[in-house]
């Protein structure tokens, strides 16, 4: 058997791919690179698993019945069919990247893109009411690592920041001096934006600032920080995640209506859907999350019962002012009814 081209082979061209056309040339954000990345690391696990050598597998051995077989090792592996999606997805891209380069491999991208996506069904997500906001706000304490803790979960609230973007926000991105106090954001795609906040973000966020980037405190850009090793680092997702953890445990006891799981990302769709059900345009909340389009937003347009309500009144406004059919005078309703 005739060996087979480097240029033919399914993994050839990941690397220039991943690093030069997602990365620079597209302007991809890392945590985009990274998504795809795994993706492409578990589509080569698969192909491994199946007895197949990187150094045989080609474009040409990608077929349907290959993926669709991929799709099955992921949900028998616990991936969610959202997940699956997402590893399929990037497996597309990739081959229309290498069929853009290299005509002779459009019909296997033009294969590939008719594999069907899983059918995922919507599902309800949920969102943090008032007084879980409050408890969890409260939770932290007055030390030094409280005062930290409670700036990040209200930031993520206030704000409605990504938590990539509130982790790559640095000290001069702070503005705390104007009348409206505000964030300058970097956000997918590298664009900019700026969001207010309230008084009483602001005012958390500058107590935690004296703190932790005062006299004596390490010199690093970044807002939010953790020292390793005697020297500053960028506060990683995973820590996030643990701070908000912690304090959903300690006021669950409390709040048995708090979501099963309490994650950074339920306080920007908090935000979001309150922003919404104050009847804030959503022109305008598409703005403040940093969406291109409103249609990304509108996963967040979640209407309260008592818009709900209103719009059924409003839409029947006859059922209110309609009048009784019966007559209010007895001998007539008997003589309707056939007696005298």
């Amino acid at each position: 058997m005739k060996a087979k081209g480097f240029h033919e082979l399914f993994f050839s061209r990941t690397r220039e791919y991943l690093d030069s056309y997602l990365a620079l040339q597209c302007s991809r954000s890392p945590h985009t690179v990274k998504a795809y990345r795994d993706a492409l690391t578990i589509f080569r696990r698969y192909v491994t698993s199946q007895g197949l050598s990187l150094k045989s597998f080609s474009f040409d051995d990608c077929t349907r019945d290959f993926l669709l077989g991929f799709l099955e090792y992921l949900q028998q592996n616990g991936y969610e069919k959202s997940s699956c999606n997402q590893r399929l997805a990037a497996i597309k891209s990739y081959m229309w990247y290498v069929a853009d380069g290299d005509i002779t491999w459009q019909q296997n991208a033009l294969m590939v893109s008719r594999v069907p996506f899983l059918k995922t069904t919507d599902k309800e997500r949920a969102t943090l009411n008032e007084e879980c906001l409050k408890a969890l706000f409260s939770a932290p304490g007055r030390d030094k690592r409280g005062i930290r803790d409670a700036a990040i979960m209200i930031l993520l609230y206030d704000s409605a920041i990504r938590l990539s973007e509130l982790l790559g926000l640095t000290t001069s991105d702070v503005n705390l001096q104007k009348g409206i106090p505000y964030l300058r954001i970097r956000g997918k795609g590298d664009k900019e934006r700026i969001v207010s906040i309230s008084d009483q973000a602001a005012g958390h966020l500058k107590n935690y600032i004296d703190l932790f980037h005062g006299p004596g405190a390490p010199a690093t850009d970044y807002l939010f920080y953790t020292v390793i090793h005697d020297r500053p680092h960028s506060m990683s997702p995973g820590n996030v995640a643990r701070i908000i953890d912690k304090y959903a445990k300690i006021i669950r006891p409390f709040h048995p209506d708090l979501p099963e799981k309490v994650h950074p990302h339920m306080f920007r769709r908090t935000r979001a859907t309150d922003l919404y059900q104050s009847d804030i345009e959503l022109e305008l909340v598409s703005r403040i999350l940093g969406h291109s389009s409103t249609q990304t937003t509108r996963i967040y347009a979640k209407p309260s019962l008592e818009m709900l309500k209103a719009a059924m009144d409003k839409s029947n406004p006859e059922l209110n002012a309609e009048e009784p059919i019966w007559p209010d005078n007895e001998d007539e309703f008997a003589r309707i009814c056939g007696l005298r």
